[in-house]
């Protein structure tokens, strides 16, 4: 039988989560740097290198690559948690589009992919210390042109 402790547990994993692409979505950058933790296992699935980053970095890229955009929006689920005392592993399934309306090849693109993601009790609660992506599809004008 599960907990209800362990259930709270992944409710606000799960929320944790949420407000990573809702943020994004919002460009809400501040609020954003706020789900992960300082440092955090990165790999953004497009060929660059697995590493650990500063939270602050991610963030800051993602600012750079996002903010010429209309419109982000993130629809995220299928949550996997396997949850194991202060750490949990998650896995979630999501698609992305974002928008350009001056774009001349199609004003969207669409992602399709699945996450890994790795979140840890702090004491300001959840946060992400793990985002790995896993592009499954591309769909539409990919260099928004």
């Amino acid at each position: 039988m599960t907990e209800t402790s362990d259930i709270a547990d992944c409710l606000a994993i799960i929320d944790v989560i949420t407000r990573m692409f809702v943020y994004t979505d919002q460009k809400r950058w501040d609020d954003l740097l706020a789900v992960f933790t300082a440092k955090v296992d990165f790999d953004g699935g497009f060929g660059g290198p697995v590493e650990v980053r500063p939270a602050a970095d991610i963030v800051g890229d993602w600012r750079a690559g996002l903010s010429d955009l209309d419109g982000i929006h993130h629809q995220a689920g299928n949550y996997l948690i396997d949850l194991h005392a202060d750490t949990a592993a998650v896995h979630a399934d999501a698609i992305a589009m974002h928008v350009k309306n001056d774009a001349v090849n199609g004003k969207t693109r669409t992602f399709v992919g699945s996450y890994r993601i790795g979140a840890e009790r702090t004491p300001a609660g959840w946060r992400v210390n793990r985002f790995h992506y896993q592009l499954k599809v591309i769909d539409g004008n990919a260099d928004l042109t």
